[in-house]
């Protein structure tokens, strides 16, 4: 019976595994519940496949909060301008997976192209004008830092 039970278990590790693999970052994103708008706008963007790609990616996730406080006809225009939504949702990515421990204040490049200046004011980490309200959500393929502003690239 012990032998059979450790066969069993054996066998399973071979099997299961996948199911106790992060999501990637779109899954990640979708089952947080809290970025509802950002998974809209990456979808009209074009990017979930790129953002289910292997990566490693460091997303800058704006919450469903912070894309309220871009008022309504503009949010609109935005969504319905791939182009455009494409430049600022890229502004919220950096390659590689970047861990908040190992941040560091200075300019960091964007896949959009231009750089984020992350900041440490009273204490808390920023990334230009947006505070880091959560850090290391694990994903397959990198890593999302939440922010409570939309990142607009100039």
């Amino acid at each position: 019976m012990k032998r059979l039970l450790s066969a069993i278990a054996l066998s399973t590790a071979f099997i299961v595994p996948s199911a106790w693999a992060a999501s990637d970052i779109v899954d990640t994103a979708v089952s947080a519940g809290s970025f509802n708008t950002l998974v809209t706008a990456i979808k009209a963007a074009g990017l979930v496949e790129t953002l289910k790609g292997p990566g490693p990616f460091t997303v800058f996730a704006p919450t469903d909060e912070a894309f309220a406080k871009i008022p309504k006809a503009d949010l609109d225009a935005l969504l319905a301008n791939k182009q455009a939504l494409t430049k600022v949702l890229t502004y919220h990515v950096v390659p590689g997976a970047v861990m908040a421990a190992d941040v560091k204040p200075g300019m960091v490049k964007t896949v959009e192209g231009s750089d984020l200046k992350i900041s440490v004011v009273d204490g808390k980490v920023m990334v230009n004008n947006a505070h880091v309200i959560k850090t290391d959500i694990k994903a397959s393929n990198g890593v999302i830092h939440v922010i409570d502003t939309l990142l607009m690239p100039k």
